[in-house]
């Protein structure tokens, strides 16, 4: 890689500046003229080189990991299953939905009956050629009363799906749903072989699983026979689980991996600075939550739960906890990015008047209540509960910090302590993220909160074509968890990585951190 395509690439990605580029340009002996006809013409693309390994090191792992889609919970065995397995539908780096396994899709009036045409040719690992067979198997997996798939709530409403002959899926819903085909991009609706266990790993990505030990490593290598050109550049991949935040960044500084996800905000200007690193960051739809299971005492009332919803300081924790890279939650799932944000709900503010007001209506002058937090549930859990125990002790709130250990918060914390940290990487539509929390039988609702009238509101956006009357249905759909809902949600973050200078091919995502967690097949080493 030449010196001025190695700042060209730096552009690209947000390390430096245009004006930076010029400069450096200059140093280099190329006239303004040049170096701006390199930059608009793209005349510095490259090619992706092939070969080498690329090494990630990633928050987010746990020994009672599984390969499995249904059982995705934390953020290594997602990066790792788009390593090994595809969906019918991508979501492209600009947020659209686009084929991928399915080669095109029909919709008839009233959104209520798809057909998929799929890809014809696409092998397993094993060397099966994929078939509407295991589509539908695939897409079984997360329906039925039985189904422990954290993608059940999602799959609620497909009414039937079925095969019609070898290349073609019809799948039809209870009711009309426009958004299917974003539906069918979530992480949880691989598509893997009939029959097959869903936890060996066998898919038809672009990596085939070499070696896997949850909670510590995953090497993959190159599928020979990749279906899906301009993709999966390296020759191999390890993954490595390091939760540690201060080891990752030890790591990715000493070389000894190429990319990692979930640095410390605070080091961040540091990090920056570091002309052998190159931060790459995009807004979306991830938030923090403080849960609160409605079903427990003493947040079963919701005099207390708006109690601690004013009782926290939202900007200083984006400030503090974020270092700015992020907004403020108004304690809804719906990011300001979705066409559907309803900007004009009355924000909730740090206001200990007005939680010592809702805590009065719940028949208490004072609470004390313990916060079950680790940074394994987003870099910064810890602190962001001592920011909260001190914002809240002015309204007559005691938070006691109890603090859990790393592996293990997933299985033995959330949805089982009464209050703790959680983080949420978003979906592609509202609806998707608030069928896969909030909706009364999603296997991952958290909070334990359940509304009948909120089930038949969220179910009645699914089919509505009209854009102002989602917009209606939306806005109250959020209203109703913003101010009855059991999740305290006081901010969004900016999905940022961190990656060595020689990752080439990444591209920023809406959907997630790690190039949506594509990064195995999307990005390649600089020779």
């Amino acid at each position: 890689m030449s010196e001025i395509s190695h700042y060209q690439h730096m552009v690209s990605t947000g390390k430096i500046t245009r004006r930076d580029f010029f400069e450096k340009a200059a140093v280099l002996g190329l006239t303004a003229t040049a170096a701006s006809t390199l930059l608009s013409s793209g005349a510095l693309a490259q090619s992706p080189n092939k070969g080498g390994t690329l090494k990630q090191g990633m928050l987010g792992a746990s020994t009672v990991d599984d390969l499995a889609p249904g059982k995705q919970v934390d953020r290594m065995i997602v990066n790792v299953n788009y390593q090994l397995r595809n969906n019918l539908v991508e979501i492209a780096s600009d947020g659209q939905a686009i084929p991928e396994l399915a080669e095109s899709w029909d919709v008839e009036p009233g959104a209520q009956k798809w057909v998929f045409n799929l890809r014809q040719g696409v092998e397993f690992h094993n060397g099966k050629t994929m078939d509407a067979e295991d589509v539908v198997f695939s897409l079984n997996q997360h329906r039925g009363e039985a189904s422990e798939s954290g993608g059940k709530g999602l799959a609620s409403g497909i009414a039937d799906v079925r095969t019609d002959g070898k290349n073609k899926v019809i799948v039809e819903l209870t009711s009309g749903n426009a958004d299917l085909p974003y539906l069918l991009a979530d992480r949880h609706f691989k598509v893997i072989q009939k029959d097959e266990n869903p936890s060996n790993g066998v898919g038809t990505g672009g990596y085939i699983l070499e070696s896997w030990e949850p909670g510590v490593r995953a090497i993959t290598r190159k599928n020979p026979n990749y279906w899906k050109e301009g993709r999966a550049h390296v020759e191999a991949i390890e993954t490595l689980a390091i939760n540690d935040t201060a080891a990752r960044s030890s790591a990715l500084q000493t070389g000894a991996i190429h990319l990692m996800n979930a640095p410390d905000p605070k080091t961040l200007g540091l990090m920056k600075r570091n002309k052998n690193l190159q931060i790459l960051r995009s807004a979306g739809g991830r938030h923090f939550t403080f849960a609160m299971r409605t079903d427990m005492a003493p947040f079963d009332n919701n005099h207390v739960r708006l109690a601690l919803k004013y009782a926290i300081d939202r900007e200083q924790l984006v400030n503090t906890i974020l270092r700015g890279y992020g907004r403020v939650g108004n304690d809804h799932p719906v990011p300001e990015t979705d066409p559907y944000h309803a900007k004009d709900l009355p924000q909730h503010s740090y206001d200990p008047d007005k939680a010592k007001f809702h805590l009065k209506q719940a028949g208490l002058d004072s609470l004390s209540i313990p916060f079950h937090t680790s940074d394994a549930a987003f870099v910064g859990a810890v602190d962001a509960g001592v920011l909260l125990r001190e914002s809240a002790a002015a309204a007559g709130i005691n938070v006691d910090i109890v603090r859990e250990p790393a592996d293990g918060f997933w299985s033995d914390v959330w949805m089982k302590k009464p209050f703790c940290p959680v983080y949420w990487d978003g979906r592609p539509t509202g609806e998707m993220m608030m069928s896969t929390v909030f909706q009364s039988d999603a296997s991952w609702n958290d909070t334990f909160w359940k509304r009948e009238d909120f089930d038949k509101l969220l179910l009645s956006v699914r089919a509505e074509l009209d854009t102002s009357k989602r917009a209606e249905i939306y806005y109250e759909l959020q209203r109703m968890i913003s101010e009855e809902g059991g999740a305290l949600t006081p901010m969004f973050a900016d999905f940022v990585d961190i990656a060595t200078a020689d990752v080439m091919g990444f591209e920023a995502s809406p959907e997630n951190e790690m190039s949506g967690h594509r990064s195995g097949e999307r990005v390649w080493l600089a020779s």
